[in-house]
């Protein structure tokens, strides 16, 4: 059986692969799909746990991009300002996702030799989903059961492992939480999220603010959909928070559906 496994930066996937080690469960290929809008973090995180990954006699986390026709790699952020648009998510699709991770990742497996041989022999190949045990609405056995090139495996479902789960797995191993894992100009962000990315990181909240200031918005006001960022953040900065004092990235560790697989 040929495995492979999505690793989204954050909790679930994290706890997913660090169960399979506990247990002794083979993977062959992990892939990471950079949209190049994660924090830094999330990024050091990813290097950090592809080395305890190899430790621990699993495959290094290989990173996948999105090219564009001419074979450069694309961006989101850079995807927004060429379209003049927001993520797609602030007009209520889920296109960013699709485009920016699942494709990627795709696009190298249909060009992994392991993959092929297994699809040539009408078999197909096994993928592991970091839904935990507290979603079970996320899986489509109806849609999975149509795909004719993987076979999909919920680890953390079928061992019953729910966020609370995931949390402790990681921390049992060791290592630090991964904390929340989405684009740093993520319209579904919260606003003390927003706030935190304002204090910890002014240069990627210029850089959110620069999309939303280049988007023509007919239907949205701004990357919160029925509010402006920019507007929110001045008004935080000139009123006073709102909310209380402001939580960094690393304490909203909650899951994000479009990111973290």
């Amino acid at each position: 059986m040929l495995t492979i496994a999505s690793y989204g930066g954050g909790t679930n996937s994290t706890a997913e692969l660090i169960e399979c080690v506990n247990r002794g469960v083979k993977v062959d290929l992990i892939l990471f799909a950079d949209t190049g809008g994660e924090r830094p973090e999330t990024y050091e995180y990813v290097k950090m746990f592809s080395n305890w990954l190899v430790s621990h006699g699993m495959p290094e986390i290989v990173w996948v991009k999105k090219v564009d026709y001419k074979g450069d790699v694309l961006t989101l952020e850079q995807d927004c300002l060429n379209i003049k648009a927001l993520p797609s998510l602030a007009y209520g699709y889920k296109k960013c996702s699709q485009k920016f991770k699942i494709f990627p990742q795709d696009k190298y497996v249909n060009n992994w030799e392991p993959a092929m041989e297994v699809w040539n022999k009408g078999e197909r190949v096994t993928k592991f989903v970091g839904y935990d045990s507290g979603e079970p609405w996320r899986v489509k056995p109806e849609r999975d059961r149509l795909d004719k090139k993987y076979l999909k495996r919920y680890p953390l479902i079928e061992w019953d492992i729910d966020r609370e789960g995931c949390i402790e797995i990681i921390r049992e191993s060791g290592l630090s939480q991964p904390g929340k894992s989405s684009c740093f100009f993520c319209p579904s962000m919260k606003k003390h999220e927003i706030m935190a990315l304002s204090k910890d990181h002014p240069d990627l909240m210029e850089r959110a603010l620069a999309i939303e200031s280049n988007a023509d918005l007919l239907t949205v006001k701004g990357l919160g959909r029925d509010y402006s960022w920019k507007k929110f953040v001045k008004y935080q900065d000139t009123q006073g928070n709102m909310f209380g004092q402001c939580m960094t990235w690393y304490e909203t560790n909650v899951p994000c559906e479009c990111s973290d697989g």
